[in-house]
């Protein structure tokens, strides 16, 4: 390996050596040179600086940091907040091989979009230890939110996606015509829909019934929300998509139904991408029913888990063959004393899992290691997509030159057991608790930094920065424009000539001062004259009204005659 003099301090080099790099596209055998943050050579033989740090990587593979979409740290909810904040969060997600989140801004009802935007950065800036950006949800809708939306999309801020509920009545759901213009306005400024699909109505009221037969506990929320629920919302909310030709993002897919809508509604050519989490791709929903209260709590997210325990093994068939997109985890961590907050009424447990820390092993595992998905596969569901789909490709999402210093180096032949007891997160439990699962982060690094080394994970609280999303992501974009192309094909008017437009104007026409009475066999003969001046008695009005309905004799009404008093 030859090496050239350099005066540049050697901890901003590095060469990761012998390793097979994996990306979404293919694989080679490979040395990568890494120089200020930025992977600048990928090849054999390389030419580098003296005195760069080596890593060796043989037998092992190099492949993109991990990306999820899909997080909520510190996140207020129910009166409490996420117990992993930015700092712990961005720490687990390194230990286990993702070198960048994707948070929510979730702004209050009625709270501005941009004021919510300054709130979260000011809570996430001082702590990330990797890389992140954010997504807006939208939780109520006026003109000013439209204005806003417009400018977070913008350079300053640096969103292109737009998150909505249509669960958590009065707190953050929208209905069906607020989503119409959120997704409209979403469309015009290059933006990215995305939904939380549950139908929050009948959800309310499956949870008055459940309560009110005394089912207070953890069981009630799979029962509260059942998949057709998930299911009928997912339905409505690629309609609403189709119709406003916005892009969708399904967050957390978590029914096999779900999944069906997605893929159906993909085949009439709606814009869709769908998004399982660890969560559905691992567990399934009998937990709920465990004796132990905290354990059942512990799984308690919405839409629930899946009673149905092939639905895991289903969900990774669909994400290893395309019909499901990329995976995030949905982590929003809540302790056990947190969770007992509900322990009296299940519609009041904190909702949330954990997943940043396991999310890249556990997909390894139910996915590479099982056969149902190849490394390429893996690298595209767990990084590159959703560098591509949030516009942040191929800065993110590929080991190339020019691409962010963001690295895995994966030991697919070591092996370890999750548990709470070891995990980076604050929080108690691990939904995961006990699983083998092949496939290791052994080193990681994240804008160049060598932040796990063998295992060892050395962070720095407030090292990471913000990643801005540019509106008119072109993996998104593209099949937009191709969508309506294929519209456009089909809307073309039928040509019609002058003879075809002819009618008659001087054809029969409806008589409307004919006062005749019908004469067929459903005539009838309403008495309506004391009903239509009513005479009153001003002794009786005196009276305490006891029943004060009209009495009507109906003589002949359709289908015989009556003498029912109404």
């Amino acid at each position: 390996m030859p090496q050239v003099p350099h005066l540049q301090n050697s901890q901003n080099r590095l060469l990761i050596k012998g390793g097979e790099v994996v990306n979404a596209d293919g694989r080679e055998k490979a040395d990568v040179y890494v120089e200020d943050s930025v992977i600048r050579q990928v090849g054999k033989n390389l030419e580098v600086p003296g005195g760069t740090r080596t890593i060796d990587a043989t037998g092992k593979l190099v492949i993109p940091g991990g990306i999820d979409s899909h997080t909520h740290c510190q996140m207020p909810f129910f009166g409490t907040q996420a117990i992993d904040d930015f700092y712990i969060g961005t720490k687990a997600a390194l230990a286990g091989g993702t070198t960048m989140i994707i948070d929510f801004v979730i702004p209050a009802k009625g709270e501005s979009l941009v004021e919510a935007y300054k709130k979260w950065r000011s809570w996430a800036d001082p702590k990330v230890c990797c890389d992140y950006s954010l997504h807006m949800a939208v939780t109520h809708w006026n003109e000013k939110v439209r204005e806003e939306m417009k400018i977070v999309t913008g350079e300053e801020f640096g969103i292109n996606s737009f998150k909505v509920f249509m669960a958590y009545k009065d707190v953050m759901q929208l209905d069906d015509h607020e989503i119409i213009e959120c997704f409209k306005t979403a469309r015009a400024v290059g933006g990215i829909g995305q939904v939380h699909a549950e139908n929050g109505d009948v959800i309310v009221e499956n949870q008055k019934k459940l309560l009110a037969k005394g089912i207070t506990g953890p069981e009630g929320h799979p029962l509260s929300r059942p998949e057709e629920v998930e299911e009928e919302a997912t339905t409505r909310a690629c309609l609403i998509a189709g119709q406003t030709k916005c892009p969708l993002y399904v967050v957390h897919v978590m029914s096999k139904s779900a999944a069906a809508v997605i893929m159906n509604k993909r085949k009439e050519g709606t814009v869709i991408f769908g998004e399982p989490i660890a969560a559905s791709l691992a567990c399934n929903g009998t937990h709920y029913y465990h004796t132990c209260w905290k354990h059942a709590a512990a799984y308690v997210l919405s839409p629930p888990l899946r009673e149905d325990v092939t639905t895991p093994e289903y969900l990774m068939e669909l994400l290893a063959r395309g019909d499901l997109d990329c995976t995030g985890t949905d982590n929003c961590t809540f302790s056990s004393a947190q969770k007992a907050l509900g322990i009296n009424d299940f519609t009041k447990i904190p909702n949330g899992v954990n997943g940043l820390e396991d999310r890249m092993s556990v997909i390894w595992e139910k996915g590479v290691v099982t056969g149902m998905m190849s490394p390429e596969r893996y690298v595209a569901v767990t990084s590159t997509t959703a560098a591509k789909i949030f516009n942040l490709y191929p800065k993110k999402g590929v080991i190339a030159p020019g691409s962010d210093a963001d690295i895995v180096i994966w030991d697919p032949s070591r092996t370890r057991v999750i548990s709470k007891d070891t995990h980076h997160h604050a929080v108690d439990f691990n939904i995961f608790e006990g699983m083998e699962v092949h496939g290791i982060a052994e080193w990681v690094i994240t804008g160049g930094r060598v932040v796990v080394e063998e295992g060892q994970v050395k962070v720095g609280r407030g090292t990471g920065r913000f990643v801005p999303t540019p509106p008119f992501s072109p993996y998104v974009y593209d099949r937009v424009k191709a969508a309506e192309e294929a519209q456009q094909r089909l809307w073309v008017p039928v040509l019609r000539s002058e003879e075809d437009m002819y009618v008659d104007m001087n054809g029969p026409q409806p008589n409307m001062n004919d006062e005749e009475k019908p004469t067929n066999q459903h005539e009838t003969s309403i008495s309506l004259e004391e009903h239509a001046a009513p005479r009153v008695d001003e002794e009786r009005e005196k009276k305490p009204a006891i029943d004060s309905k009209p009495q009507i004799r109906v003589r002949n009404p359709p289908g015989g005659r009556s003498s029912i008093m109404f």
